[in-house]
């Protein structure tokens, strides 16, 4: 005789069944929490600047600021912003101080101010890298011993200047400024004997107070320990250009700040007047993937590091969505708009973004359940009436079984056990008052058949 599969196969059979699409959600979640929420990496890198510059120092403390939150910054040093960006271009780091007037934002406006063809917007939103930010100004600070260069830089001519080191930032608006004033010839080649030294930092403020070079063009915030360093030296001449809101039209990544008289030192009179400088400003430049939770860490940490007033900015004006070099970044719009996000106000980092995951995770889910959820009355009317089905296929199976031929006892025995595992199915199943009369006649087929396998064949 045919064994037909029993109830405990079957219901192994279910189990396996919930168990693969167990497996199954679980790996579906999995993936989703890889591709549309990835866990944010425990560590970035960061390019800063010269180990005696404002940025190197900036950068240690966001290292802190970060290490608190379990976040591990490493910091790369480097001859300026120049590098920084190819660092930045070539994804070597994740985030980095860039001056203004490097970026494509910037360069865009320049060609347009300078009457040439007007770049494609598209192609300076195009780039990989994104701004967070500006922290500060960057003022160009023009130094000389007795050199009176506020009416404008032609009395260098002539003149050992130090512009920078090779490849940086500062040197690249140097050369721009000395162009303008018409101090460089062809390929930036300094004309009638100036001579360009290209160092920078403390090394070049250094050797303008031996009197080693005449004139040195820093680039820097006013925190930096070059520009302090000159601020506060007898003897130098800090030029007030008379040309500098020409220069900021002209160059329209500049701006004009004010270092007001008495400002560093109201004790020494020191400056002893008003000077006028030019200005640039720092861009926090990241890397277009970065995590949304790093973006806003590093935003908070920006916060604390550059909102506090100097020389040249108030209190609060930094750090800013104003004037970036670069395309600004989605959490940057919402940071400056909304402020701090309400879960990393409240929560530890690791718990907010744990949380903030789970919670975009779950939204798809729930949108899949829901639909589910009202399947689950149609699956279990289905599983009960196929159950139903299931067990008159096994009593007609067996009744024909008795039309055909005689049942050994052996057999006989099975088909009794067959029968009352069909009735405690049935008896440890709830069915739907739908199915009363549809359970009433299958426990009268039972006993039809049972009666049956009590009368011997004739």
């Amino acid at each position: 005789m045919h064994r037909l599969q029993t109830p405990r196969s079957q219901q192994y059979g279910w189990i396996f069944f919930w168990i693969a699409l167990s497996v199954a959600a679980f790996s579906g979640f999995w993936l989703m929490a890889k591709k549309m929420s990835p866990t944010p990496p425990k560590s970035l890198q960061m390019a800063t600047g010269v180990e005696d510059g404002a940025y190197h120092q900036f950068g240690l403390k966001y290292q802190a600021l970060l290490k608190q939150h379990g976040i591990n910054l490493i910091l790369q040093t480097s001859s300026g912003s120049v590098e920084n960006l190819t660092k930045l271009n070539e994804g070597r780091v994740d985030v980095g101080f860039v001056q203004g007037g490097l970026g494509p934002l910037a360069s865009a406006a320049h060609t347009r101010a300078a009457n040439f063809d007007a770049q494609d917007e598209d192609a300076a939103q195009a780039t990989p890298l994104r701004s967070l930010a500006t922290t500060g100004h960057e003022a160009v600070w023009i130094f000389s011993r007795e050199l009176n260069l506020s009416p404008g830089l032609g009395a260098l001519k002539g003149r050992r200047v130090a512009v920078g080191v090779a490849g940086s930032g500062n040197q690249t608006i140097a050369l721009e400024l000395l162009g303008n004033y018409g101090l460089l010839g062809e390929q930036l080649a300094p004309l009638a004997g100036t001579e360009l030294l290209t160092i920078g930092g403390l090394a070049a403020a250094q050797k303008l107070i031996d009197k080693e070079i005449d004139a040195f063009i820093l680039v820097a915030s006013v925190n930096a320990p070059a520009a302090q360093k000159l601020l506060n030296t007898d003897g130098l001449r800090l030029a007030s250009l008379a040309q500098a809101e020409g220069l900021a039209r002209r160059l329209p990544y500049f701006q004009t700040v004010t270092l007001k008289r008495g400002s560093v030192s109201p004790q020494l009179d020191r400056p002893s007047e008003d000077i006028r400088l030019l200005s640039t400003t720092t861009n926090l430049v990241v890397q277009e993937d970065l995590h949304p939770a790093l973006a806003y860490l590093l935003l908070e940490a920006a916060r604390q590091v550059h909102r506090m007033p100097n020389l040249l900015s108030r209190a609060g004006e930094f750090p800013s969505a104003q004037g970036t070099d670069f395309p600004l970044a989605d959490e940057s719009t919402r940071y400056f708009k909304n402020g701090r996000p309400f879960l990393q106000t409240y929560l530890p980092f690791w718990l907010a973004n744990l949380v903030q995951r789970m919670a975009l995770l779950m939204l798809p889910l729930l949108a899949l359940m829901l639909p589910l959820v009202r399947l689950l009355p149609w699956l279990r009317t289905w599983r009960q009436s196929r159950r139903l089905y299931r067990h008159y296929g096994e009593l007609k199976f067996l009744e024909q079984e008795l039309l055909t031929r005689q049942l050994s006892s052996t057999e006989s025995a099975q088909a009794q056990q067959r029968l009352i595992r069909i009735e405690q199915d049935i008896r440890n199943t709830r069915f739907p008052l739908d199915f009363s009369d549809r359970v009433y006649t299958l426990r009268q087929h039972v006993e039809l058949v049972r009666s049956k396998l009590a009368t011997p064949a004739t």
